[in-house]
């Protein structure tokens, strides 16, 4: 399964965390949960993660929200590049996941 690249919006659809690169990586996480949880996986199940970020220097705080939720010991394959812009302003951080979950 693929899950499409999440970005820091809440339920209504708003930017979480604006200028905060931390909170922003903590409710993608949240999102990219969610939406495995609603395919039937969890993060256990996470076998590819890529990161879309505006700067590198983001990546700690990404890497932090990361890693409070995956098997640190067994992580997941991943990349990070770093892009111009995201698909709207104020978002500084987008990711999407591959999993294999299920029959």
């Amino acid at each position: 399964m693929v899950v499409s690249g999440q970005v820091a919006q809440d339920e209504r659809g708003k930017l979480v965390g604006s200028g905060d690169p931390a909170a922003q990586a903590r409710r993608v996480f949240e999102n990219l949960r969610r939406c495995l949880a609603a395919a039937g996986a969890a993060f256990g199940d996470v076998v590819k993660l890529t990161f879309f970020v505006l700067d590198v220097a983001d990546l700690p705080a990404v890497r932090a929200a990361r890693d409070a939720v995956i098997d640190t010991a067994r992580p997941p394959a991943s990349t990070a590049v770093q892009v111009a812009a995201l698909f709207t302003p104020g978002y500084l951080v987008e990711v999407e996941a591959w999993a294999l979950a299920g029959d």
